[in-house]
């Protein structure tokens, strides 16, 4: 038996500028995506805006996936809600450019520097509110 984590990030309508933030900014691949307009039985009250947002979709980083969804209905997402996510490479350089994607409107938590663990770390929360983590691990 194989057991994997995928992160998963709920946002309140704003998933398909995410998954395209994602795509540029860490070379993500969208995999599939569905909206709320195309789930069975969905309720006549839906409206169009409602009926448009992403009820699911999963895109590959690397070897990695990534889950994204609309809440339903606009439902707000608490704060604290969000996933914070490491993302592993084995270039300073690539962890660099990755980090300094991340931040553009932004926070910085910790700036991109070599640390004695890694020689190239940084932890930034996106213009999402998802915290991540630029962790560089050099083969040896």
């Amino acid at each position: 038996m194989s057991v994997k984590l995928t992160p998963y990030i709920t946002l309140e309508g704003r998933s398909k500028e995410a998954i395209h933030f994602y795509e540029q900014a860490i070379g993500a691949e969208l995999l599939s995506i569905t909206t709320y307009g195309e789930m069975p039985d969905m309720p006549d009250t839906f409206t169009d805006d409602l009926r448009s947002l992403v009820a699911h979709a999963k895109l590959k980083i690397g070897g990695s996936e990534l889950m994204f969804s609309d809440a339903p209905g606009g439902t707000p997402v608490e704060n604290g809600k969000r996933v914070t996510i490491c993302i592993t490479t084995n270039d300073v350089e690539q962890s660099r450019k990755i980090y300094e994607a991340l931040r553009v409107d932004g926070t910085v938590n910790l700036p991109f520097s070599e640390e004695a663990f890694s020689p190239g770390f940084g932890d930034v929360t996106d213009k999402f509110g998802v915290t991540f983590q630029i962790y560089t691990e050099l083969e040896g």
